[in-house]
């Protein structure tokens, strides 16, 4: 089997409250939020996508990233924010900025692939800056996201209803799959082609059907992309959650799994979908 090649990419950037990322497990929703910080303390995370190259399953990409719609010419735009979220209000909780060239498809189209040979899009989940640029690859083969995660979009409830906007996803046929092995924190996976190469583990607390893709060769070496179960490398190697989780006891479940992964020797690297000190880069494993 030849090597599997990893690209890390950048497609946007999201500006939030600092406690967001790093307020642990006693920070309250509001602060959280940033509804009771002032913006000039707010701080800009990178929002990061992964194209897989595999020798056999072809490529494969993790997230989206922002939309082109978030920023049609490449600067920070409110009103093509509040369009494109669909939300005032989630507004009022994120900002995004895409510059120019780097919307996942533009940046694929650069690289010389078509979106057709995408052999599938996994979504480790639906928030904003991980679905919001599904429209630029609604061409790929298929478009997978846990059933969980997809039955909690669509629960009723204030939070569902400000997090969550069907106008992101309705454009494309999501593929809702359910749990096929037992690997992770809740003992809930799915080996996305049968052979334990590409797999999805269900790492819930920031929300139910929160998703690490785990990438793993033949010699069982592995590279652990765990979206936002942690927000940088110290999320795991001091233990602190992130500022809004829907059960805090199993956010802190699986942060102790991606921490425990992070340190097994097979582990290449593990890495977090807003880690500033992370820049693009392209692993081979």
């Amino acid at each position: 089997m030849e090597s599997i090649k990893i690209h890390v990419l950048h497609a946007g950037r999201v500006r939030v409250s600092p406690y967001l990322p790093f307020g642990g497990e006693h920070c309250s929703t509001l602060k959280a939020a940033g509804l009771t910080t002032p913006k000039s303390r707010w701080i800009w995370l990178p929002v990061s996508c992964y194209l897989i190259e595999h020798p056999v399953h072809g490529l494969i990409l993790v997230d989206t990233g922002w939309s082109r719609t978030m920023s049609p010419n490449g600067v920070y735009d409110r009103k093509a924010q509040i369009r494109s979220l669909g939300s005032p209000l989630l507004y009022l909780t994120n900002q995004g900025v895409v510059e120019k060239g780097q919307a996942i498809d533009e940046q694929l189209r650069a690289r010389g692939i078509d979106i057709k040979q995408l052999s599938a899009v996994l979504l480790t989940h639906l928030d904003c800056d991980h679905a919001n640029g599904l429209d630029g690859v609604s061409d790929a083969q298929q478009i997978l996201v846990s059933r969980a995660e997809l039955e909690q979009s669509q629960k009723r409830g204030i939070t569902n209803r400000v997090r969550y906007q069907r106008r992101w996803w309705s454009m494309v046929k999501l593929t809702a799959f359910d749990w096929n092995g037992t690997e992770g924190p809740v003992g809930k996976s799915y080996d996305v082609f049968g052979d334990g190469s590409v797999v999805m583990v269900n790492i819930p607390g920031h929300c139910d059907g929160l998703c690490a893709v785990k990438v793993s060769n033949k010699d069982g070496k592995y590279v652990l992309l765990y979206s936002d179960g942690g927000y940088a490398s110290r999320s795991w190697q001091e233990m602190i959650v992130s500022g809004i989780a829907d059960d805090r006891t199993l956010q802190k479940q699986s942060l102790a799994w991606i921490r425990e992964q992070s340190l097994d020797p097979q582990c290449v690297e593990s890495l977090a979908n807003h880690d500033t000190g992370v820049e693009p880069h392209t692993i081979v494993l």
